[in-house]
Formats: structure tokens, C-alpha cells, sequence
């Protein structure tokens, strides 16, 4: 026959066993987010990172991705198409060797990162896949519209904070406004000097029958 102490301890014990599972069930309940509260909004300082474990890889593998357009500096235009590079800058950015020509000009007064933005959106906008979609514009913001990135490009602040808006649901148009801006940039600025520049003026000799003649 069990004692009164012995009858305490089994009239307590199923009690006490009970409240542990419920105690450790209630505060296992609200477990930590997979996503960071703080990333409501992208903006240049947000110090915490939508996924540091995959960054590294993804990275290795975009930075080729986000530049899409072969390498044409072994390409040879013909004479008609290097002088149709001067009608308009639209010609110009249709041919990818002219393209290559702008680039390697660009690379020169330290603003290729124009091009290399232009080109990354380009992509974008044909990238069909959600998932992709997601991450691109990820890597796209943080190399070219963030202030800590060397290869900022420059945009308005009207630009800047609608593209911290977008980014919260990124799409393959999150950079459509940065994009024409940064377009109209080359266009306006860099694509007259390149006319001018020696590269050009070398690009057309090559195609002059008669300046290869005197030569």
C-alpha cells in the first residue's frame, strides 16, 4: 500500500509531466521567420541579406548571365555598318559590334558599368522564370543601383526610391525607368565623343577603300 509520500508523487507527477510539452510547444510556436522583418523596403543600407548562403553561388554564376551579348572584338563590321553607328545612337545599340566598339569606349572615361547595366536589364526583360527573375533583380540592384556598389550608375532620386518600391515584388520591368535614364545618359553624353574619338575614326579608315590604298 503506497504511502501518502508516495501517493504525492504520483497524484503530482502526471501534472508536472503535462506542463513541460505544453510550456516547450508554446514558446516553440512562433518560430524565426525565413525572411528578415527588416528587409520591408531595399534601400542601400539594409545590412541584413535576403540569403548569404546562396549569394556566393549565385554570383558566380550571374555575373557571366548578366552580360548576355557575345564578345564581338574579333568581329569586322563592314564600312556600311560602322558608318550607320553615326546616324543614330538606336543603330548603334542594335549592333553588336557597335555595341562592342561603345563598350571598349565606355571602358576608356570609366563608365562601362552604363552599358553593362543596359545590357543586365536587357536580360531581365526577357527572363520569364519568377524564381530568376528574383534573383537577377537582386544582383542587378545591389552591383548597379546601390551606393556601396563601385559600379553605381548615376539615377535621379525620383528613380531610386521607385525602384526601392519595386524591389519589395521584383519583376522583369523593376528597371525600366533606370534603364531609359541611363539610355538617354550615353546617348547625350558618351555616344557624341565617341563619334569623335579616335577608335571611330580608326573603325572607318578600316572600310575606306582609298585610305587603305594610300596606306
Amino acid at each position: 500500500m503506497p504511502t501518502v509520500h508516495e501517493a504525492e508523487k504520483q497524484h503530482t507527477g502526471p501534472e508536472e509531466a503535462d506542463q513541460p510539452p505544453s510550456m516547450s510547444s508554446h514558446a516553440g510556436a512562433p518560430a524565426p521567420p525565413s525572411r528578415n522583418p527588416c528587409c520591408l523596403c531595399w534601400c542601400c543600407c539594409c545590412s541584413c541579406s535576403w540569403s548569404e548562403g546562396r549569394r556566393p553561388a549565385w554570383r558566380a554564376s550571374g555575373e557571366s548571365k548578366l552580360q548576355p551579348l557575345p564578345s564581338c572584338e574579333a568581329c569586322t563590321p563592314s564600312p556600311e555598318e560602322v558608318q550607320s553607328w553615326a546616324q543614330s545612337f538606336d543603330k548603334l545599340m542594335h549592333s553588336p559590334a557597335g555595341r562592342s566598339a561603345f563598350r571598349a569606349f565606355l571602358r576608356t572615361e570609366y563608365s562601362e558599368e552604363n552599358m553593362l547595366f543596359w545590357l543586365a536589364c536587357e536580360e531581365l526583360k526577357a527572363e520569364a522564370n519568377q524564381h530568376v527573375v528574383d534573383e537577377k533583380a537582386r544582383l542587378i540592384y545591389e552591383d548597379y543601383v546601390s551606393i556601396l556598389s563601385p559600379k553605381e550608375v548615376s539615377l535621379d532620386s525620383r528613380v531610386r526610391e521607385g525602384i526601392n518600391k519595386k524591389m519589395q515584388e521584383p519583376s522583369a520591368h523593376t528597371f525600366d525607368d533606370a534603364q531609359l535614364q541611363i539610355y538617354t545618359l550615353m546617348h547625350r553624353d558618351s555616344y557624341p565623343r565617341f563619334l569623335s574619338s579616335p577608335a571611330y575614326r580608326a573603325l572607318l579608315l578600316q572600310g575606306d577603300p582609298q585610305s587603305s590604298h594610300e596606306a
